[in-house]
């Protein structure tokens, strides 16, 4: 049994709180692996997790962070031995177990994933759950027959940590990649990390018609709500719309003419729950042929876990930028 400090998430008669405190490893969640922690990183649904805003977590207490990367100190699984580095994103992660805002973490064999060669840790929790749903899109489309010749890729909510990645991941496996942000102030970046082209979300006014002229091959939506319905009647014949989040609405009011006219089709990505020869396949992509080539760029910022809480107000007041890593443990 060993004591550690940690970002340890509550919900009891005292209400929602969250902070740093000191736990031992006995407390953790079970699992076959151990691993002594390096680097995690902030996602949107990290931001609602440790304020509350969100209900992420369906048990209580438990250590946020639905990324994590470290080295192995004790493992019961022969697949795993003391010293192998390795990653999780998502599987539960703070949500049904502790996640990886500690100094420890034990997880599920079944989840954990070894370090590809041709990713360093550090590396790996720049990509995090954010650049993982991006190279599963990619992954998706493709298996549905997407290919560069459709035409160029929107990324909408480019300005955010999975279209930043997206439009770096998308651009290396060969597609030309549109970028739409409502912040023009951050186009020369955009274009940096491989945007062909720019365009302001506020200026980009859709027909309302159930079809129109062709304009791209097809898109990753981050956005949802209008967005996607504005999108569908755009894209190419037999070209594939991945929607991966929803911070412009739930709904969208369309029509079945894209899908029957054209062929289009809807794909959704849910990165939590990936089935296990996926998320393999997935990171040997990234460490590799669609491995992002600025991610130091895209790391805008490193913090430990002293500092999430004002990471966690800014990104939910829509302040951040980039990928924000946290730093926990040895740092190779």
């Amino acid at each position: 049994m060993t004591s550690f400090r940690a970002f340890r998430i509550h919900n009891d008669d005292a209400g929602y709180h969250a902070g740093i405190e000191t736990i031992d490893t006995d407390a953790l969640s079970s699992g076959e692996i151990l691993i002594r922690t390096a680097y995690s990183s902030v996602n949107y649904k990290d931001a609602l997790a440790g304020t509350g805003k969100g209900k992420i977590l369906r048990r209580f207490p438990l250590n946020g962070g639905i990324d994590v990367a470290g080295h192995v100190v004790a493992s019961t699984d022969p697949a795993f031995r003391e010293g192998d580095a390795v990653l999780c994103t998502g599987s539960g992660l703070s949500e049904t177990r502790d996640g990886g805002y500690g100094e420890y973490a034990r997880l599920d064999a079944r989840w954990t994933i070894p370090l590809p060669p041709g990713l360093s840790l550090r590396e790996s929790m720049i990509i995090g759950t954010a650049g993982f749903t991006a190279a599963l899109a990619l992954l998706r489309m493709q298996d549905n027959r997407q290919t560069p010749a459709l035409g160029p890729i929107a990324v909408t909510g480019a300005s955010g940590g999975v279209g930043q990645l997206a439009i770096d991941i998308f651009s290396r496996a060969g597609y030309t990649v549109h970028a739409i942000s409502g912040k023009p102030d951050h186009f020369d970046f955009l274009r940096s990390l491989g945007a062909a082209d720019c365009v302001d979300r506020h200026a980009l006014a859709f027909s309302g018609k159930p079809m129109d002229s062709v304009r791209f091959g097809g898109a990753l939506d981050n956005v949802g709500g209008a967005m996607l319905a504005g999108l569908l009647p755009l894209v190419a014949p037999y070209g594939n719309v991945a929607i991966c989040g929803n911070a412009g609405g739930i709904t969208f009011d369309g029509t079945v003419m894209p899908f029957i006219i054209r062929g289009a089709s809807l794909l959704g990505i849910a990165s939590a729950g990936t089935a296990r020869d996926i998320r393999d396949a997935i990171w040997q992509h990234l460490a590799s042929d669609w491995k992002p080539r600025h991610l130091e760029r895209i790391a805008t910022r490193e913090i430990t876990l002293d500092e999430l809480p004002g990471v966690f107000a800014h990104m939910l007041a829509g302040d951040s930028f980039g990928r924000t890593l946290v730093r926990i443990g040895n740092t190779i």
